[in-house]
């Protein structure tokens, strides 16, 4: 494990990662006035938050139940919470279920609601279990493991609505007047985690190449194998890259493409590098030259930015297998969709482990045949 420069404190690390939310908050609060903001959250809890449901859009919280079933999980197999809590973090991917079956079909917003908490919360129970297991069938290669996960679940409890007549369509509400200000906003967050990274290695950039040598695949945690400092600096580089993948597809910024971005950043921590990254969505950009799909669409790109979960498959195979992932992962995230209806958030957590599960072998082969 590299030690960094400067030794910082739990409650530092907290501290400086609470620097995000608490400036969404002040920005919130800035921009609108209270009553607006609750009416938007208002909205944003009635409103069926499938894929792709921009809150940017809408509003400006169905995921608690998902919580509730971890809980419940490991009160009844005696574990600590917090064993589970990551897992649940992730799976709030399922969340749609609630604000569907509530609001989205044709059942009394009662009868919808008590199903919709139920199935979440008995989610909430069985991600856990499922979870590490889903893990072997993609043997690593894809950083979404429980987004995968959630793909399988929703993909069952969506057939199975499907079979008892309920309709599911898919939706697409984005935001296009927000542009300037989220790139303002991730070009200064960027910047901001890169200098703390900087300060926390002793003013220097020194060991960072090491972070390259890294394949990404789970479970790599940066932290604690480079450092704090190398880890906030890489995450600071990931953004702009990302930026600057999402001005060459010449797109509007808007709530999808942000949660994008700043999952690619968050999982600069956990896998993502430029060298294993780049390949990925050059992969992406290439596949728009062939294919049918506008690249400055927001579908396209977010099928860029979150298929950044296939870099592990870069960084073990090459630049080559890393564009060829990227490559395929567009064509099958732009069509899985449907098999969940919208309910998985990660869908392409749900392809990347697709891709991954198929491409990876084949690799594997040409690798020791050479």
């Amino acid at each position: 494990m590299v030690k960094d420069s400067i030794i910082i404190s739990e409650k530092q690390k907290v501290l400086i990662l609470s620097v995000l939310p608490v400036f969404f908050i002040i920005s919130a609060l800035v921009m609108d006035t209270p009553a607006n903001i609750l009416k938007g959250l208002y909205d944003i809890i009635i409103t069926p938050d499938l894929l792709l449901t921009d809150y940017v859009y809408i509003g400006g919280l169905s995921a608690t139940p998902i919580y509730i079933g971890g809980y419940l999980y490991s009160r009844y197999h005696k574990i600590q919470f917090k064993n589970v809590v990551l897992i649940l973090t992730f799976g709030t991917a399922l969340a749609p279920m609630v604000s569907q079956l509530a609001h989205g079909t044709s059942l009394s917003m009662p009868v919808g609601l008590f199903l919709g908490v139920s199935l979440s919360v008995l989610a909430g129970f069985i991600l856990p279990v499922l979870a590490p297991h889903m893990l072997s069938f993609h043997d690593g290669y894809n950083l979404y493991n429980v987004g995968f996960t959630a793909g399988i679940i929703g993909t069952m409890l969506t057939s199975v609505m499907r079979s008892f007549g309920f309709t599911i369509e898919s939706r697409m509400i984005l935001s296009t007047q927000h542009d300037f200000y989220f790139k303002m906003f991730l070009i200064g967050l960027c910047i901001f985690l890169f200098v703390i990274g900087f300060i926390i290695n002793g003013n220097s950039v020194k060991g960072y190449t090491n972070i390259l040598k890294h394949s990404g695949r789970l479970v790599t945690d940066f932290t604690q194998l480079d450092g704090f400092g190398i880890t906030f600096m890489n995450m600071g580089i990931m953004g702009l890259t990302a930026l600057v993948y999402i001005i060459i597809s010449k797109g509007t910024i808007n709530g999808p493409i942000v949660g994008g971005t700043l999952t690619c950043m968050g999982f600069s921590a956990f896998g993502n590098h430029p060298k294993n990254t780049i390949p990925i969505l050059l992969g992406v950009i290439l596949a728009t030259f062939t294919n049918i799909w506008d690249i400055s669409s927001t579908s396209v790109i977010i099928g860029g930015l979150f298929g950044t979960t296939l870099a592990p498959i870069a960084g073990a195979y090459g630049s080559l297998g890393g564009i060829l992932a990227g490559f395929l992962h567009l064509s099958v995230v732009m069509n899985v969709g449907y098999l969940h209806g919208g309910i998985n958030l990660y869908n392409n957590g749900f392809s990347g482990g697709i891709v991954a599960a198929v491409l990876v072998p084949i690799l594997k082969s040409f690798k020791k045949d050479k």
